[in-house]
C-alpha cells in the first residue's frame, strides 16, 4: 500500500515527527505552530472531541506514527486501542510513548501495512488523520476501514491548493510519495461508500471528513 521509500522516510524522521507534539512553547515554536501546524492541531482536538464518549470503547488508528492520538484516548477512558503503521520506528516510539503513561496495557501497536491487517472485531471510532497523504489507493482503505468502524471515523485529506501544499509538494519531493487533493476529489472518494452521513471541513491545509458507517 505504501512504497518502501515512504516507510524508510518515516524510519528516519521518527524522532523528530514526535516531537512535534512536545515544542517547548518557545517564541520560534509558536511562529512555526501558527503559519504550519494549526491544521495538526485542529484536526487533533476535532478528533478526540469525536471520540466521544470514549470510556471502555475501542479505537483503531490507521497510520499511528507515534501513537499520540490513540495514546490519548486510552489515557481518557479508552479499554482498547490498536494503531497501525508502516514504520518500525514509529511503532517503536508509539509503544515506548504508551508505556510512558501507564497505558501500555490498553495499547497494540503493530508495524505493517493496513490493508494486510486481520481484524478479530469492528473497533468504536476508525481514526486516520495524516495518513492519506502517502497513500495511493484511498478508496481502498476507506473501504476496509469503514467496515471495521461502528460508530464514525475520521480521515484527514491534505489539500491540494494553497502555500503550505506548494512547500509541502517541493519539500516531499525526493524523500517520498506525496498525495493531494481537491474537495471534489474528496466528495467523489466518498460517494459510493456505505455510510449514513458524511461531512467535510475544510481546516487549513486539510479536508477534515467525518463519516458515520452503516
Amino acid at each position: 500500500m505504501s512504497s518502501n521509500k515512504t516507510a524508510d522516510f518515516f524510519d528516519n524522521y521518527s524522532g523528530d515527527f514526535d516531537s512535534i507534539y512536545g515544542n517547548r512553547g518557545t517564541l520560534a515554536d509558536k511562529i512555526i505552530n501558527r503559519l504550519f501546524r494549526k491544521s495538526m492541531r485542529i484536526r487533533y482536538e476535532m478528533t478526540m472531541a469525536g471520540c466521544s464518549p470514549i470510556e471502555n470503547k475501542s479505537v483503531l488508528d490507521i497510520g499511528c506514527g507515534p501513537g499520540r492520538y490513540g495514546i490519548e484516548l486510552a489515557r481518557n477512558g479508552a479499554a482498547h486501542v490498536v494503531g497501525i503503521d508502516f514504520s518500525d520506528q514509529m511503532i517503536a516510539l508509539a509503544r515506548q510513548n504508551a508505556k510512558a503513561v501507564g497505558v501500555e496495557n490498553k495499547c497494540d501497536f503493530i508495524a505493517g501495512d493496513f490493508l494486510d491487517y486481520a481484524a478479530d472485531d469492528k473497533f468504536d471510532y476508525g481514526i486516520a488523520i495524516g495518513f492519506m497523504d502517502y497513500i495511493a489507493d484511498a478508496h481502498m482503505v476507506l473501504v476496509k476501514m469503514l467496515s471495521l468502524t461502528r460508530i464514525r471515523a475520521f480521515i484527514s485529506f491534505p489539500t491540494a491548493r494553497g502555500f503550505l501544499a506548494w512547500q509541502r509538494k517541493v519539500r516531499y519531493r525526493s524523500k517520498c510519495d506525496l498525495y493531494m487533493y481537491s474537495r471534489p476529489q474528496v466528495e467523489k472518494l466518498l460517494a459510493d461508500l456505505p455510510c449514513k452521513d458524511t461531512q467535510i471541513e475544510k481546516i487549513g491545509r486539510d479536508y477534515f471528513v467525518t463519516i458515520a458507517p452503516v
